[in-house]
């Protein structure tokens, strides 16, 4: 499955390292490709893995999903 989450709060390549960081380390998760000019994350996931867990673990790392 794919998700895109809007994220705010990103100002630098060290937030996108975070939140992709923290999105990839969501089990389930196979890989995230977060984008500091969209503010957004494309996640590919298993479909176990539920959109609220993917926030989470956003806000976690101290963004807005």
């Amino acid at each position: 499955m794919k998700t895109t989450l809007k994220i705010e709060g990103m100002s630098c390549e060290h937030c996108v390292k975070h939140v992709t960081q923290a999105l990839e380390g969501v089990p389930g998760v196979t890989s995230a490709k977060v984008s500091l000019k969209d503010k957004s994350a494309q996640v590919e996931h298993g479909d176990q893995v539920s959109l609220e867990s993917l926030k989470a673990a956003v806000t976690e790392a101290g963004y807005e999903a």
